[in-house]
């Protein structure tokens, strides 16, 4: 399976570089005429790729950050409150042999 995930990789890659080659050439952009700034087109494209995956991962970084939040304050809030024994000792029943069964003989020895 490696193999096959390097040979789809290496064609993706070759097709990739064909384009970028064929798709040198110069382009101008101008920003609102205040400046202009020319480059190969693929540079540009490459630019606003990485623009777009940096958005992308700002996005997906801050929604982790929240929901990471939102967990904490779940497991905070949600405090198993265990009841405090009575002073006296153990409630009456829930002893070792005690219960239906359990009773002491009342004839017979």
């Amino acid at each position: 399976m490696p193999l096959v995930r390097w040979i789809v990789g290496g064609a993706i890659f070759l097709v990739l570089l064909l384009v970028a080659l064929q798709n040198a050439d110069l382009v101008t952009l101008r920003f609102f005429d205040l400046w202009t700034w020319e480059a190969p087109l693929i540079f540009v494209l490459l630019i606003a790729f990485a623009a777009g995956v940096g958005c992308g991962l700002l996005a997906g970084a801050l929604k982790v950050a929240r929901l990471s939040r939102q967990l904490t304050r779940a497991r905070r809030e949600h405090v198993v409150r265990h009841p405090a024994p009575a002073p006296h000792g153990a409630a009456p029943g829930t002893g070792p042999a005690s219960g239906p069964g359990f009773e002491p003989p009342t004839e017979g020895f």
